[in-house]
């Protein structure tokens, strides 16, 4: 009956051993995921801060050049000028617009932890074969 007990009480200790080790290992994991979340956050709020500083000045500017394009050119060719100066504030604003939404289409968000997962399951699979 010993022997019996003996077995159990081993796979019971490994199966314990296994189930913390899984633990500690998600608890790193989930450590990392939100040690990334509160550096994007923090990174987020500094590029929309400054993103929106940056508009403003640069509508100001714009706005500003335009207005003296079109004083310069208000005898001669003031037409021409004001569709110039829309022409190019327009492709200027698809060609942003356009590269905004390549640039948000890029997958930054819990890239590291991500990598770590799979390196984990990975090794997983490999021990498995074993």
């Amino acid at each position: 009956m010993s022997s019996s007990q003996g077995p159990a009480s081993r796979l019971f200790e490994a199966a314990k051993r296994l189930l913390g080790s899984l633990l500690v290992t998600g608890e790193t994991r989930l450590r990392l995921a939100v040690l990334e979340l509160e550096e994007e956050r923090a990174r987020l709020v500094t590029l929309l801060l400054l993103a929106g500083l940056s508009m403003v000045l640069l509508m100001l500017g714009i706005g500003t050049l335009t207005t003296l394009i079109i004083v310069a050119f208000w005898e001669s060719h003031r037409l021409t000028a004001i569709g110039v100066s829309a022409l190019v504030l327009l492709a200027t604003g698809l060609a942003v617009a356009a590269w905004v939404i390549r640039l948000s289409k890029r997958r930054t968000l819990l890239a590291s932890t991500l990598r770590h997962l799979a390196t984990d399951r990975e090794l997983l699979e490999q021990s498995r074969d074993d």
